[in-house]
């Protein structure tokens, strides 16, 4: 039974930038529909990873929070509702969320988002929440940096709506290189998850593809974003080891099911350059990997309720997606082989056949448009319930 603490009649709306260097939100202000938004994490140079989380701002790109109910952006039960998620997990579920940098405030954080929905405590004292640093230590963590420290917490909130009794791990890798976020990957591993999200990315190319081991774990489900910028493809999305999670734009409508969705214009994908095609994938014109698998809401225009830093705010990007579907997995805690149930039980999911992220080769248009069956920006579509999600 999820519930909504109350509050104020009218939200306090506040705004504020962060401080420049690594605080700062980045990049200009976009729009979706009468929304703007900002990237919040800086992109990422050389060998290392971007966050994929947009945050909502004003229009001159400040960001947008509200100190009190109501709350903007979607709820835990929207997203339940949207998806059919009416299995809440097991304690023996490890779901890991890998981030880079460190996020001081965590853990009280994340009891001020589920404490607002209903959800159950989730604390060190309790069992429920670790937060690690790299190596698996509770202590010794890396720096704040509140771009990533703002995707931390979507990410932990995003878990905990789809699997409310899982246990969760924060992961804070030392930076956001692929080799220091590949480390906090493999600690994940090692220390029993049975899932691991990771919503950051960077341009594929054959010297990020040398950390695809890193994402390579029999029997866990590493979910990887796809992406903010549209059509192209991202690392670690592109590796054939890992559940891809592209992003569409859920409204709330009159259907039978309650909830429409189209492609998000800023989710990724593409065939691979790199990789080979996963033997469960079986879509004609790319030879290689095709991305993405699945996908989930990503659009700020329909985005998330997220808490952080003392205040509420409507977060999208593949950075929702990604723990989303991760949390998922952790509701079914079944057995897991890569991407490969998603294939195997396509009518678990609510296909999407409408909208694009860009413009494609006229043989190959399904890379960047929403069709019947698969396409790249949503893989074969967004969860109906948990079957597709685990053996």
């Amino acid at each position: 039974m999820y519930r909504v603490l109350s509050g104020g009649m009218l939200a306090a709306l506040v705004t504020f930038g962060f401080s420049p260097g690594a605080h700062a939100l980045s990049g200009p202000v976009q729009r979706s529909g009468n929304t703007f938004y900002r990237a919040v994490c800086a992109p990422a140079v050389g060998l290392a990873a971007q966050c994929h989380s947009h945050v909502v701002t004003d229009v001159a790109g400040n960001m947008l929070s509200y100190a009190h109910p109501p709350i903007g952006g979607k709820s835990p039960a929207d997203l339940r509702d949207a998806y059919k998620i009416t299995a809440n997990g097991s304690p023996s579920t490890i779901v890991a969320i890998v981030d880079a940098f460190g996020y001081d405030n965590a853990e009280a954080e994340l009891g001020v988002y589920r404490a607002q929905w209903g959800l159950p405590e989730c604390t060190t004292k309790n069992g429920c929440f670790k937060k690690l640093n790299w190596k698996g230590h509770e202590k010794h963590y890396p720096p704040q940096n509140n771009g990533w420290a703002l995707e931390s917490a979507l990410d932990l909130d995003m878990a905990s709506a789809m699997c409310p009794n899982c246990t969760l791990y924060l992961i804070e890798a030392k930076t956001n290189s692929f080799g220091h976020l590949g480390e906090a990957v493999d600690t994940a591993a090692a220390l029993g998850a049975h899932v691991i999200s990771n919503s950051y990315g960077g341009t594929e190319s054959n010297r990020v593809a040398q950390y695809e081991p890193f994402y390579d774990h029999p029997g866990v489900a590493v979910t990887a974003s796809t992406g903010d910028s549209g059509y192209g493809q991202q690392a670690p999305a592109d590796m054939p080891n890992v559940i891809a999670v592209g992003g569409t734009r859920l409204v709330a409508d009159g259907s039978k099911r309650g909830w429409a969705e189209t492609v998000w214009g800023g989710a990724g994908s593409g065939c691979s350059h790199v990789f080979q095609k996963p033997a469960w994938q079986t879509d004609k014109r790319c030879k290689n990997r095709m991305i993405s698998d699945v996908s989930a809401v990503a659009d700020p225009n329909t985005g998330v309720a997220v808490y952080f830093a003392g205040a509420w705010h409507v977060v999208g990007g593949t950075s929702v997606s990604a723990p989303l579907v991760g949390g998922i997995f952790g509701a079914n805690g079944g057995a897991v082989d890569a991407a490969s149930t998603i294939y195997a039980n396509s009518s678990a999911l609510f296909d999407v056949t409408t909208g694009n992220n860009g413009t494609c080769r006229k043989h190959a248009q399904y890379f960047c448009t929403g069709e019947a069956g698969y396409d790249g920006p949503t893989g074969l579509g967004t969860p109906k319930g948990t079957a597709a999600f685990g053996n």
